[in-house]
């Protein structure tokens, strides 16, 4: 039964995204590309969340809007490789 729960984190990870697409096809194109790291902070979502599952890459999402702010830092910030096995595929 260990391929229903991974079935489950995919789904799961495809639901949250959904809002991250939203926000790039309806709100983005109204503020500019002006983010302060590259990845932007919509593709990093998109990423963490494929690559590390629902929870650690909603996790990872939200610190990197956290820091995403006039006093915080800027620059190539890319979403780091998974530290247990291949990827939630």
């Amino acid at each position: 039964m260990t391929g229903a729960p991974r079935l489950l984190g995919r789904l799961l990870a495809r639901l949250l995204a959904l809002p991250v697409h939203g926000y790039r096809l309806f709100v983005s194109p109204w503020l500019g590309r002006n983010c302060r790291f590259a990845p932007s902070c919509s593709e990093y979502a998109l990423e963490a969340l494929e690559t590390h599952g629902p929870l650690r890459g909603t996790w990872l999402a939200a610190r990197r809007l956290l820091r995403c702010h006039p006093w915080g830092g800027e620059g190539h910030d890319p979403v780091p490789p998974r530290r247990d096995g291949p990827p939630p595929a």
